[in-house]
């Protein structure tokens, strides 16, 4: 296959990831290939402006990942279908699941040389709670049937436990063609190093509302150690969306109203919100792929606590390099205890911090994920 000149088309179920998760590598595409994107309405007009930068192409449709509407599923289906025989790529790259499900049958059918979609974590759908229901159920199905061995698939994870999953589940065999790489790689540059604060020591939690991200772990944690250090800071960054997930209205009023957390919903930049920030936590049980706001903040030398879940394990190193703490799920006293520590600890916020600095650098800088990306794909 000649390395140069190809045409990639990447489908997508947030316009938001096309640049935040997936600009670098971008970036790297358009340098010798032609890049498409089939993609949810872009909302914000600086996504729009750097696509166009990139001279990408771009279709947008009207998908919303995290929602259930078969109707929607058949005319995003179609309309990919459509996109796709126009563009007739030489590589497809889809990721997340609805992309990946509809996107891999379809790339199939068209016949197209290399189909490399990525399961950026297994989420909701492979959690305790959803193993049995209808949804989950169907997902399940679906993936088994778009990633029936194919000479031309080459499916693409960002944790081990993710592939080991799917062979458990059957919908994947060891025959299938699999790639490990470490998440989606941090620009170190972008999000550069700080100094943590010391004295004024603060808790920052960046994700979607939703349960199995650990939001009630992380209010329940909050309101605890409020009620024995009254100034010590708790904040939360993060949508409140139409999700299957979603935490309870109840708790989302709490979480606005009652001053245990300082919410700021949904931001575009999370760097001065790191910067400000001592310790980043997230308790997440979801399903992660690797989290990319771990990253981000090892990558500003930010001490971590988050849980030894799937995905998430992947952030911490124990021992001389310890760079934070990785807790049992759903585990809001284990959760205090290492709030707790750091409190008392506090010279351990800036080593750990340095600590997760030097891994990030080692393990998940961008620059080395999307080479082996590239890789994959045969584009280098």
């Amino acid at each position: 296959m000649n390395r140069t000149g190809q045409k990639i088309l990447i489908a997508c179920d947030s316009s938001k990831s096309l640049i935040d998760f997936r600009g670098k590598l971008i970036e790297e595409m358009v340098k010798q290939h032609k890049v498409y994107v089939f993609s949810p309405r872009i909302t914000l007009q600086s996504e729009r402006d750097m696509l166009d930068a990139l001279n990408v192409n771009i279709c947008e449709t009207k998908l919303t990942g995290g929602n259930v509407s078969v109707f929607a599923d058949v005319m995003y289906t179609l309309r990919l279908f459509i996109f796709m025989m126009k563009v007739k790529p030489d590589v497809f790259f889809p990721y997340t699941f609805k992309p990946v499900i509809y996107g891999t049958v379809l790339a199939k059918l068209c016949r197209i040389k290399i189909i490399t979609p990525m399961l950026s974590g297994l989420g909701y759908n492979f959690t305790e709670r959803s193993l049995n229901t209808l949804v989950s159920t169907v997902t399940r199905f679906l993936l088994r049937l778009s990633l029936s061995e194919n000479k031309r698939l080459k499916v693409i994870f960002q944790n081990k436990d993710d592939y080991e999953t799917l062979c458990k589940y059957n919908i994947l065999t060891y025959k299938h063609q699999a790639f490990v790489v470490n998440g989606s790689g941090v620009d170190l540059e972008h999000y550069a190093h700080s100094a943590p604060e010391l004295i004024n020591i603060s808790f920052l939690m960046i994700a979607r509302l939703i349960n199995a991200k650990g939001i009630a772990e992380y209010y329940d944690a909050a309101k605890y150690i409020k009620s024995h250090y009254p100034f010590i800071k708790f904040k939360l960054i993060g949508s409140y969306d139409d999700n299957i997930d979603s935490i309870s209205p109840e708790l989302f009023d709490k979480i606005k109203y009652d001053n245990t957390l300082c919410y700021m919903g949904q931001v575009d930049d999370v760097r001065s919100f790191i910067k400000d920030a001592s310790v980043v936590v997230l308790p997440s049980y979801y399903g992660e792929g690797v989290p990319r706001c771990l990253l981000e903040s090892m990558a500003m030398g930010r001490a971590i606590i988050t849980c030894n879940s799937v995905g998430c394990r992947e952030t911490v190193e124990n021992g001389p390099t310890a760079n934070g703490f990785l807790i049992p799920v759903k585990n809001a006293p284990a959760l205090i205890s290492k709030m707790l520590f750091y409190i008392d600890n506090r010279r351990a916020i800036l080593s750990h911090g340095l600590n997760g600095l030097v891994l990030a650098a080692r393990k998940f800088d961008v620059h080395i994920v999307n080479s082996e990306m590239l890789n994959i794909m045969q584009l280098n």
